[in-house]
């Protein structure tokens, strides 16, 4: 596999940058000042005197302790990164009043970003900084504007607790006979104007948690230990913030300001992961992120614990956490992210118990406990597998063998030989070997990976042409930044009808494939109605050695920074940033009504096109289209289970709509009452249901190398959802962990309805290509390789 570029590695990005600021207005120099004891920089052509940070704004303020970091440290940190986004992030934005005012904002939004604690006369009062903080940071690496209002945050924070412990000891607060209702959503809310405003928001706010914690099951004593602890253990936490803690904080808020993928990462980030590493303690393979105090599922790795769990899924809220079968479950609402993954992490082998409230879920107080037992993550899991699925003939006819690839994951480690595309191509070889009539690539959990796996893993469908193109942000259209990546092999390992499942967690690497086999006309994608939307790349560079070459070097590690550099774009020349790849053939999806993709984040980076490149298109979708969407609009239409599904989109858009919740207590006990009656009923639906008539046979890349075929699954199996070789069902899997006595309700688990409806897509899209005599080529030989 030939290209004509790759995306540079981190010691092209670190010689760029050092490039790039000399551009700009390097370090050309630096010289000690006895009489001062600071340091002074020459940047742009004149002398620059670095803040020794000695007096105000350079000693941590409002009780904030000092963490490791010198404030002289901090300001050549600070001048360093503020000037490297502006030279070398893809945007070229400058660090502005603009820019300003954009990180004046974001950072007051990241600390209160339900507008609980700032009052107006607060925010009035830190306005003088609100276009300075670009002359503080480029000039001096000025950060005091962070520390002050960090410093305010704390006297807030530690009011609201006060005020919340105070109110908890009288229960005439917590009556909900009266028609009042919360405001779950206050991110573009006034704040409050007065101090009595604010406690009225705190008060609603207290009666809400604790309501969910009621219509939950909990007891009046239960909820007031619990609540206590929660806000003790908040203020705790914020109390515990150093300034290193402060200035990490208010780094990345810039860096964020420029796209919600770049990133500063902090000596105190980096010690953590250190500290996490040599302990030897192990996860449940899940990333997780802070957001409006709570801990939530943003990711969830391949062949992780939490993927095989098959009961977590992005999105959703960790309320509490317990140790083992039988420990007591802490809660972790407004706990600090750090300190909830520490409890999250543990020995391999031991039990973790996560009590998560669902991202699906319509009804906020719902709650359910996921025991998953903690373990690494072994390569052969993360790895490709395949299932073959009969379909039952129809009169008299044959029945249809679809091939069903899983892909988690565009792995790539040479020392150990493994490759996605390898993989792939072992095991396209096995299910042509068995005869398949039609393959579908799943990409619907593969949220990326290698960029050149990716390229020849489309290769493994087209005999050449081009891939994708990467945009440098020097490049326009039809000048050296833009480089295209071809497949210039021009062997097939696969040519026969093909579908590509996508979901809105499907993104970059997996959007690539998806783009180019469905501009090269090859392959029909089906699923959410777009991929998540990130079309950018990032590198990850180490601050220190940049440091030294410019002479600034700091006692302490700088850290690193995470800068977009590059766009990706289709061979069309659209971008796959922001929109995605749209799919050919729409299904309905709960991710239609969660807040999942690009386009929900921060200030992504926009859409856009460049010239596309000269290749021909294979025409194998088109035809066809307009009677495959009919068709299975049709189905889609009556099939019981998309027809569950429409209600609880209709039932999350509508909770996600309404800004408020009720406290009515008697109402929400309606409202609970009628939704468990619709998951009743469902569940007997499915209970009622026989065994499919399909037989589905798993294989790994071990049964890929073997002849015949495995066993085939059980009807039992079948019945229960069972997909992979490593899937336990939930009774078992429950026993296992110790979770049969939680207070969770057992729901049967869903049909993956999507991918049924993507089998008969592609039974029709067979017959119909069939039927009018499509000239598939012939097959590779099975033992031939790509």
């Amino acid at each position: 596999m030939k290209m004509q570029r790759t995306v540079p590695g981190i010691a092209a990005v670190a010689a760029a940058a050092v490039a790039a600021f000399a551009a700009y207005g390097a370090v050309q120099k630096v010289r000690d000042n006895a009489a001062t004891g600071g340091l002074t920089l020459d940047l742009d052509g004149e002398s620059v005197r670095v803040a020794a940070r000695q007096g105000a704004g350079a000693t941590p303020v409002g009780g904030l302790k000092r963490g490791q970091g010198s404030p002289e440290d901090d300001s050549k940190i600070a001048m360093v990164t503020a000037r490297l986004l502006a030279s070398n992030h893809y945007a070229r934005q400058p660090i502005n009043d603009s820019t300003s005012a954009q990180l004046f904002d974001a950072y007051l939004d990241t600390l209160d970003p339900q507008r609980l604690f700032f009052l107006d006369g607060d925010v009035a009062e830190f306005a003088a900084d609100r276009d300075k903080l670009d002359d503080q940071i480029t000039g001096s690496g000025d950060t005091s504007f962070a520390q002050k209002v960090f410093a305010r945050y704390l006297q807030r924070y530690q009011q609201q607790t006060d005020f919340a412990l105070a109110a908890l000891k009288d229960p005439k607060n917590f009556d909900y006979s009266a028609d009042q209702s919360f405001a779950v959503d206050r991110k573009q809310a006034a704040r409050p104007k007065s101090t009595e405003e604010a406690r009225a928001l705190w008060t609603q706010r207290l009666r809400y948690e604790y309501l969910q914690l009621k219509m939950a099951g909990d007891k009046p004593a239960e909820i007031t230990n619990k609540l206590s602890k929660r806000y003790n253990g908040g203020l705790r936490a914020v109390k515990e913030w150093d300034s290193d803690d402060v200035f990490e904080l208010y780094l990345t808020t810039l860096t964020h300001v420029y796209d919600p993928h770049s990133d500063y990462f902090g000596r105190a980030s980096a010690e953590n992961f250190s500290i996490g590493m040599k302990l030897s303690l192990y996860g449940i393979g899940a990333r997780l992120k802070s957001e409006d105090g709570y801990t939530v599922i943003e990711d969830i790795t391949p062949g992780s614990p939490a993927q095989k769990s098959k009961k977590l899924r992005p999105g959703d809220k960790i309320v509490a956490v317990a140790q083992g079968r039988d420990g007591e479950a802490m809660d972790v609402v407004d706990m600090k992210l750090t300190k909830v993954v520490e409890q999250i992490r543990g020995p391999k082998g031991s039990v973790v118990r996560l009590t998560i409230q669902p991202a699906d879920a319509p009804d906020a107080s719902r709650r359910e406990v996921v025991s998953i037992v903690r373990d690494e993550i072994k390569l052969e899991e993360q790895a490709a597998n395949a299932r073959l699925m009969l379909t039952p003939a129809v009169a008299g006819g044959k029945p249809t063998r679809i091939g069903v690839i899983d892909l988690p994951l565009f792995y790539s480690d040479p020392e150990k030989g493994k490759s996605a595309t390898e993989d792939v191509a072992v095991l396209l070889r096995k299910l042509k070997a068995e005869g398949v009539d039609g393959v579908i690539l799943d990409l619907r959990k593969n949220g990326g990976g290698s960029l050149p796996e990716a390229v020849s893993l489309t290769g493994l469908f087209i005999k050449s042409g081009p891939v994708v193109q990467v945009r440098d942000p020097s490049g326009a259209e039809g000048e050296p930044g833009v480089k295209v990546m071809d497949d210039n092999d021009r062997g097939v390992a696969y040519d026969g009808p093909l579908v590509v499942l996508t979901s809105r967690f499907s993104a970059s690497a997996s959007e690539i494939v998806a783009g180019a086999l469905q501009d090269h006309g090859r392959a029909l994608v089906v699923g959410d109605r777009s991929t998540f939307g990130k079309g950018t790349v990032q590198a990850l560079v180490n601050l220190g050695p940049i440091m030294e070459r410019m002479r600034v070097p700091t006692e302490a590690d700088p850290g690193q920074i995470k800068l977009t550099i590059q766009k990706f774009y289709r061979p069309s020349g659209a971008s796959t940033q922001l929109k995605g790849v749209e799919a050919d053939v729409t299904l309905p999806s709960l991710n239609a009504a969660l807040n999942v993709g690009e386009s929900e984040l921060e200030r992504p980076l926009p859409y856009d096109t460049i010239a596309p490149v000269d290749f021909t298109k294979m025409n194998r979708v088109t035809p066809y289209l307009a009677e495959l969407k009919a068709r299975s609009q049709a189905r889609v239409a009556a099939d019981p289970d998309f027809v569950f599904l429409r209600g609880q989109i209709a039932r999350l858009q509508k909770a996600g709509k309404e800004k408020t919740v009720s406290l009515n207590e008697a109402k929400r006990l309606q409202e609970k009452k009628e939704l468990e009656a619709v998951l009743d009923a469902r569940d007997k639906q499915l209970a009622a249901r026989t065994a499919p008539a399909d037989k589905v046979y798993i294989l790994t890349l071990k049964d890929a190398a073997k002849p015949g075929l495995p066993a085939a699954l059980t009807p039992a199996q079948l019945k229960a959802g069972v997909t992979a070789s490593t899937d336990d069902d939930d009774t078992a899997a429950d026993e296992a962990t110790g979770a049969a006595d939680t207070k969770s309700k057992k729901r049967t688990r869903e049909p993956d309805a999507d991918l049924n409806e993507a089998r008969r897509i592609l039974s029709d899209y067979i017959a119909l290509s069939r039927k009018s005599g499509t000239p598939w080529s012939a097959p590779l030989a099975a033992n031939q390789p790509k």
